[in-house]
């Protein structure tokens, strides 16, 4: 379990939002890490999209945001953003481990743009699409989109596993007042 909110966070936004970008990162690779090739290529319905899909869309997506993010436009002209949701052709190991190469490449160079970012940038605006955007909003907007798609890729792994075989990354169902009185020392009703 995942416990790295319960400590404070730091008073740092940039560093805050590294740690909330990291948990992102482990919350969706411990989806992954419990789904088996065919399953990471699943498409459970018409209209989804699979985990090797929403992989391979936020990869596109950070590599291109965070790529030069205070001084070019966060939507590259070299995307192409409609092919990020074409379903692979092949459903192998191999394929699966050029989308997680690339899922690594996009983290790799958010991460890197994050920690080279200073209190100073955050006044600064960038631009999205052609659309202006001060610092700290363009980081909320990412926050919020992979949120969106993390979220979703747990459902879908979660579905394909089964919620009986499910590791949790989170408090499971049922273990929320164990762990409250753990880390409030003793009586949790407080």
């Amino acid at each position: 379990m995942d416990t790295r909110f319960a400590n404070p966070l730091p008073d740092d936004m940039i560093q805050v939002w590294i740690q909330v970008f990291e948990r992102q990162k482990a919350f969706g690779e411990h989806a992954f890490n419990q789904l088996a090739d065919d399953q990471f290529f699943a498409i459970l319905a018409p209209g989804l999209n699979s985990c090797a899909i929403i992989a391979n869309h936020l990869a596109g997506n950070m590599l291109s945001r965070w790529t030069d993010f205070l001084t070019s436009d966060g939507e590259k002209a070299s995307r192409d953003r409609d092919r990020e949701f074409e379903a692979p052709s092949e459903h192998t190991s191999e394929q699966r481990a050029l989308i997680m190469q690339r899922w690594e490449q996009g983290w790799g160079v958010l991460f890197e743009t994050l920690g080279s970012l200073t209190t100073d940038d955050l006044s600064k605006t960038v631009n999205i699409r052609s659309v202006p955007h001060p610092v700290h909003a363009a980081v909320a907007r990412q926050l919020d989109h992979y949120s969106f798609h993390i979220g979703q890729i747990n459902i879908i792994a979660r579905q394909l596993v089964g919620t009986d075989r499910w590791e949790w990354f989170t408090l499971p169902p049922g273990g929320t007042k164990a762990f409250n009185e753990k880390l409030m020392g003793g009586d949790s009703a407080h």
